[in-house]
């Protein structure tokens, strides 16, 4: 159980570090929220993932790729709602 939660954690901190990377502009959202955002980031992938390719599996998480293009799409959804304005780096 440890060592699976320790996974998540480091996978989201790997996934939602390199969507900040890749989303232009500047991201101050902390360690934990990017954390957050690439474990959300994953699910949200999978789901994709699952509805081009084999219908709706439900709520799964991805691999890297599925996981880092789910966290660049969740951040970009949280700029939006929270107003955060692109700016140059």
């Amino acid at each position: 159980m440890f060592w699976t939660i320790l996974g998540w954690i480091v996978f989201g901190l790997v996934a939602g570090f390199l969507a900040r990377a890749i989303v232009p502009g500047k991201d101050d959202i902390g360690l934990l929220k990017t954390i957050v955002l690439g474990v959300i980031g994953s699910v949200v992938g999978g789901f994709i993932f699952g509805l081009l390719t084999v219908g709706i599996r439900g709520f799964e998480p991805a691999g890297w790729i599925g996981s880092v293009i789910g966290a660049v799409i969740v951040l970009v959804i949280y700029n939006k709602v929270t107003g955060r304005k692109i700016k140059s780096r």
